[in-house]
Formats: C-alpha cells, sequence, structure tokens
C-alpha cells in the first residue's frame, strides 16, 4: 500500500506544472478556450442560430447571444432528454443533473456531456487530490479508502438513451476503475435513493474500513459522523478512523461546520480543502493550505464573464472579462461550457481576493438574499456575522436560515433567524447582539437602516430544536446530495415552514 501510495501521489502531483500555467497566462488560456467552444459549436443547432462561424472576438459573441438562465434553455433541453442532439453541442449528451427548482417551481436538468465530465469534474477531483499531495508531499491518503456520500437519487431513464439523476449520482456511475478502486461503500449502498437506509449502510459497512478521506456536503457528512459514533460508541471519528487526513468539501458554505468537524475529527493535521463543483461545471479549488480563498480553474472547458451586481436586473446588462474583473466586488458568474450551456447564468455570486492568480470567495446566490428594506444582506455577510457572534459566545451551529419581517402597524422590520445549535451560546443575549453589530460592521447599507431602528429593528432570532432542520429537509424531500439549507430569502416561506415545525 505504501508503495502504492507513492505512485499515486507521484502521478497526482504531475498536474501542478499545468496548474501553474494557467496561473501564469491566465487570459490566454481562457481565450484559447473561448476560441475552442465557439468553434466547436458551430455545426449545431444553436451555433448556426447565433452564427457562430463567424464570432471572432468575446465582444462579438456577447453583442449577439443573450444571458440565459434555465427557463431561457429548457426547450432546448426537453428536445435533448427525447433523444436529440447536436442542438447546443455536437457530441451526444445522454446525461442530465437534476438540479434544484427555479422560480416557478421546476426541477432543473443540466446537461452533462463526456467532455464535461472528462473535461470538467474529473479534472477537477484529479486537480483536488494534486493539491493536496503537493501540498502535503508526506501524505497516506491513498494507503486506504474514501468514503463519498453520493446523491440520494437513482439514475432514471427519461427513454433509452437519456438519464438523470444529482450530479454526484452520475460522477459516481462513470468513475473510472481506479476511483472505485479506493472508494467505500459500493455502488449499490452509495446510490441507495433512501438516504436515511443509505446512511445506516454506510456507517455499518465504513467501521471496518481503513478510511483516509471522506468527499462531499459537510451538512450529509455530519449526519453520517453522527450515525457512527453512536454505533461504535467512541467520542469522535479518529477512534474510528486512527488514519483519516483528509476531507474534500463543498456545495456549502465550510463556516458554520469548522469547529463542529474540530470536535468531530480533533487533530492538527487534519486537512480541509473545498472545492466548488456545481451541476453546471467544476469551478474552483482551495489552493493554499493557510487560505480559504478558491483559485479560478481556468482549462476546464468553460469561458467566463462577470456580471457585476449592480446590474443584474438590467434587460441587457454589460458583462465582464477576467481581465477587467476588480477585488472586492461581487459579480455573478456567467458561464459557456463544454456541455452546451451558452451565456448561462447560473445564480451563483463571487467576489475576487486576488487577480494574480485569479482567486475568489463565494459571497452568495443572485436568489439568496434579503433585500426588503434596501440592506442588500447577502450569504458572505451573514456567514461572517454569525461566525464573530459563535467566537465570542463560544458557541458551534449547525444550520440557520433568515428572512424578513415586514413593516406592520407602523412599527419597523426586522429581520427573523432560526438557528440550530451544536452547541449553545454561553450568552445568548450577547450572541444576538454581536451578530446585529457584526452585521452592522460590515455592511454599510445594513447599518443606515437599523440606525435608530428606523427601518430595521433588532433581529429576531429564534432556537432551534435539535434535528428541526432536519426534519423540514426530510418534509420536503430534499436529504442527502446536494441538497442544501437555504440560508437567506427575501420573503418568509422558509421561515413559516420551519416555524410550523418548532411550534407543532
Amino acid at each position: 500500500m505504501v508503495l502504492l501510495n507513492s505512485l499515486f501521489t507521484w502521478i497526482m502531483k504531475k498536474r501542478i506544472h499545468q496548474i501553474e500555467l494557467f496561473m501564469k497566462y491566465p487570459h490566454d488560456v481562457q481565450e484559447e478556450w473561448f476560441q475552442s467552444l465557439i468553434s466547436t459549436a458551430e455545426a449545431t443547432e444553436w451555433g448556426k442560430k447565433y452564427g457562430y462561424n463567424s464570432i471572432l472576438t468575446p465582444e462579438e459573441y456577447k453583442e449577439r447571444v443573450p444571458i440565459q438562465d434555465y427557463d431561457d434553455i429548457k426547450g432546448y433541453v426537453d428536445r435533448m432528454i427525447k433523444g436529440e442532439q447536436n442542438l447546443v453541442w455536437p457530441s451526444d449528451i445522454k446525461w442530465f443533473a437534476k438540479s434544484s427548482g427555479t422560480t416557478s417551481d421546476r426541477s432543473k436538468f443540466i446537461p452533462v456531456s463526456m467532455e464535461a465530465l472528462e473535461d470538467c469534474h474529473y479534472q477537477g477531483g484529479k486537480d483536488m487530490l494534486s493539491i493536496y499531495c503537493h501540498n502535503k508531499p508526506e501524505n497516506k491518503v491513498f494507503t486506504g479508502k474514501s468514503v463519498v456520500i453520493g446523491g440520494s437519487s437513482q439514475i432514471n431513464n427519461f427513454s433509452p438513451d437519456s438519464y438523470y439523476g444529482d450530479l454526484s449520482s452520475i460522477l459516481i456511475r462513470n468513475l473510472p476503475f481506479w476511483a472505485e478502486f479506493k472508494r467505500t461503500p459500493n455502488l449499490e449502498v452509495t446510490l441507495n435513493p433512501n438516504f436515511e437506509e443509505k446512511i445506516e449502510q454506510i456507517a455499518q459497512i465504513t467501521i471496518k474500513e481503513n478510511v483516509t478521506s471522506l468527499a462531499g456536503v459537510p451538512t450529509w457528512n455530519i449526519v453520517m459522523a453522527k450515525r457512527i459514533l453512536e454505533i461504535t460508541g467512541k467520542s469522535n471519528l479518529l477512534e474510528v478512523w486512527p488514519n483519516l487526513e483528509f476531507y474534500g468539501h463543498g456545495g456549502v458554505s465550510f463556516k458554520p461546520y469548522r469547529d463542529l468537524f474540530k470536535q468531530l475529527i480533533p487533530s492538527d493535521s487534519m486537512y480541509y480543502l473545498e472545492n466548488y463543483n456545481a451541476s453546471e461545471g467544476y469551478f474552483g479549488l482551495q489552493d493554499q493550505s493557510d487560505s480559504e480563498d478558491l483559485l479560478l480553474m481556468l482549462d476546464y472547458g468553460i469561458y467566463y464573464e462577470f456580471l457585476p451586481m449592480e446590474h443584474v436586473l438590467e434587460e441587457h446588462p454589460k458583462t465582464l472579462r477576467l481581465d477587467e474583473v476588480e477585488v472586492g466586488k461581487n459579480y455573478a458568474l456567467i458561464i459557456s461550457t463544454n456541455a452546451g450551456l451558452w451565456r448561462y447564468k447560473i445564480g451563483d455570486t463571487i467576489k475576487f481576493t486576488s487577480l494574480s492568480p485569479y482567486r475568489f470567495q463565494i459571497s452568495g446566490r443572485t436568489k439568496h438574499y434579503i433585500n426588503t428594506f434596501g440592506e442588500e444582506l447577502i450569504v458572505d455577510n451573514a456567514e461572517h456575522a454569525l461566525q464573530m457572534a459563535c467566537r465570542a459566545t463560544d458557541a458551534i451551529i449547525r444550520d440557520y436560515t433568515a428572512g424578513p419581517v415586514y413593516f406592520s402597524d407602523g412599527e419597523a422590520g426586522a429581520h427573523e433567524w432560526i438557528i440550530e445549535f451544536e452547541k449553545q451560546p454561553a450568552d445568548f443575549q450577547k450572541f444576538c447582539y454581536t451578530l446585529d453589530g457584526t452585521l452592522r460592521e460590515i455592511n454599510s447599507d445594513y447599518d443606515a437602516k437599523r440606525f435608530n431602528d428606523l427601518a430595521l429593528a433588532c433581529p429576531i432570532v429564534h432556537r432551534a430544536e435539535k434535528d428541526t432542520f432536519y426534519k423540514w429537509m426530510k418534509s420536503r424531500g430534499k436529504l442527502g446530495g446536494q441538497n442544501k439549507v437555504p440560508r437567506l430569502a427575501n420573503e418568509r416561506t422558509y421561515l413559516d415552514a420551519l416555524l410550523k415545525i418548532m411550534n407543532a
């Protein structure tokens, strides 16, 4: 196993030189991918519609092709699902990643080409390991197995030649043999559509394995970890898996979960690496051990544009090229990909922390914010304020969501928070005060609305009982996989549903 670990580590580290090249020449790499994507798709129905054969520059591309969301491309997706090909991409598209619903409450089915699987999603997974092996050359991660909690949905046939499932299901179904060899449990268990049954099976099987790494969404890994500790009677995961050394996580911000994982895995040598992998593509990796910033991955078959958030609601907004972005500004991410998504707005927002190389942080969602009173509160603000409140009161958060309390009878509005604590604050009033005070410090719009309680009164904070969010997600059929608790909303649907559970 030691020899095999050395071989795998050597193979993974060979990729670092290519990563360093796109870090050094980011604009050249993006220009090459732009030209490649346009020329590859020029004979598709989409390419003919927009005259791809005569597009020479990104400026011409932006003039001809409008920004798309899922409702704009749904007609093409429906036809691909029925078996039509060469519509938006020349190679056959048979896989569709089922993602969360749109504003009209439908599920989205994102096309996934074989190029996107191989050159984007799988390359991202390999690069995550390459970066880990480069940053920690003494690792022994390949001497054991990795526990991956796959999606809770099965692969479902649309037709004899097309299939859908959540992204993790698709990735696991198509894994190369060498990856399958290092993974546990088996495929049948990993893709079990019954999430609670799957967690039980994973726990029972993996406690007997030499597990050296974990992968997946923190929320569901916590559920698994707690069940394992219940079964074994151990106090932490290192007593079950003494060789555990690496966790590759993504899907949600790790900030609210960091302290909880330190309890579950009490080791200073445990290595955490965040990835940004969505149904639409693999966009970023945490390449530095001393920073949570993500490196923008520029050679995965994706051409990037960036839409300043102040223009996001305009009918024909101007987007920026990579060489035009600025540090510290929030941008909606616009992508063109090797799966036939063209100028597609995925709904995430990012802000750059460095331009050489291009590193960024995920700042939120274009639809996950509170701006009922002009306060423009985004997820990034909320995560930071909660982190400060936890530090001030020695608290640990399991889950949370927040939304508005509307004006009524001449009284100011407010923000209402529902928080499930893993460890209760030593001083709950201080927690609430720190939460509010930090938001006022970092968000001038929020501070202005809070001045003398003119528009916003002090936040209302509820403490939810254990497993409240789990019960709510289960009631919505949203357990496992890439399902996430919505953090902020500009209306009260989520709040009212949770309050109903809490008051039952």
